[in-house]
């Protein structure tokens, strides 16, 4: 049975009259005289008495009635639900790292979320990058993407992947005779970082400064496709995860060294407020992200 059918039924039934339910349902008068016809034709028997003018239920269409206000008052209870997905699907993500380096292949997932939520707007703040922690507190940015869970009663986070941060140097680079490159071995090397501070440069933080370890040399290059040209001429090494080059074209002469003896892994986690659990636009944000870079 139609729900056009129930409508009927239940119009009819409280407006009392052809005319009302007829201006109600935004039908003619003799449409809905059709439908309701065409209705008890096909039903066998009939669910409206005329009596004194009025329309009145038969006992039959009393129970049509009951079950009419049963699915329709579903359908509307649903349909709220629905509205209430949607609104809370709608909101602005801003996002930071504690990296720059953290960027590399952002843009492709911002763009992937404009696809798939359109109601969804991310924002990059790069301005936030190296203090995500602190700018997440105060307010001014929703997630941050780094490799250590913060100590804050307040904050949640979510392991995403782990990758290995590798040395990247040119084949005659004298490094390139070990198998793999000690903490010493640093000390007279010219190490290319991404930028400032040294404490958000993973090899440092992670690797030479627990050993006490400070490079001969470092610059800061902000631009990957700059950097890899200075260690294409051998003129220092860059530390990086494998993912992070996959846009570059590099040369053949590059190779990549493990960096002590076991590697130097590190966990990303995305930290985010307790109080934004409840948000649907954020666990979207957070739900999608895990699935694009839990395959890194």
């Amino acid at each position: 049975m139609e729900i056009k059918y129930f409508r009927l039924i239940k119009t009819i039934a409280e407006e009392g009259s052809i005319a009302n339910s007829a201006e109600k349902l935004f039908l003619t008068q003799s449409a809905l005289s059709h439908q309701l016809r065409e209705l008890e034709e096909r039903l066998r028997f009939k669910v409206f008495l005329r009596t004194r003018n009025k329309w009145e239920l038969t006992d039959e269409g009393v129970e049509l009635y009951k079950l009419g206000n049963t699915i329709l008052e579903s359908i509307e209870k649903g349909f709220q639900n629905i509205e209430q997905l949607r609104t809370g699907s709608v909101g602005i993500v801003k996002v930071s790292t504690e990296c720059y380096s953290f960027y590399q292949g952002l843009s492709a997932f911002v763009q992937k979320m404009g696809l798939l939520y359109p109601e969804i707007n991310v924002d990059l703040i790069l301005e936030a990058t190296h203090q995500p922690i602190p700018k997440i507190l105060s307010n001014e940015i929703d997630i941050a993407i780094i490799t250590s869970k913060p100590e804050n009663e307040t904050l949640s986070s979510i392991e995403i992947y782990e990758d290995e941060i590798f040395a990247i140097m040119h084949r005659e680079n004298t490094l390139n005779k070990t198998g793999f490159i000690d903490a010493n071995d640093f000390l007279e090397s010219h190490l290319i970082i991404h930028s400032f501070p040294l404490e958000t440069v993973s090899v440092y933080d992670k690797f030479l400064k627990p050993n006490k370890i400070t490079p001969l040399k470092i610059s800061a290059i902000p631009l990957t496709e700059v950097a890899l040209e200075m260690v294409d001429a051998n003129m220092g090494i860059m530390c990086m995860p494998k993912w992070a080059l996959k846009p570059f074209k590099l040369s053949d002469d590059l190779v990549f060294k493990r960096i002590g003896r076991s590697g130097l892994k590190r966990t990303h986690h995305l930290v985010f407020r307790k109080s934004d659990k409840s948000k649907k636009y954020i666990n979207d944000f957070i739900s999608n992200f895990k699935d694009n870079f839990s395959k890194i």
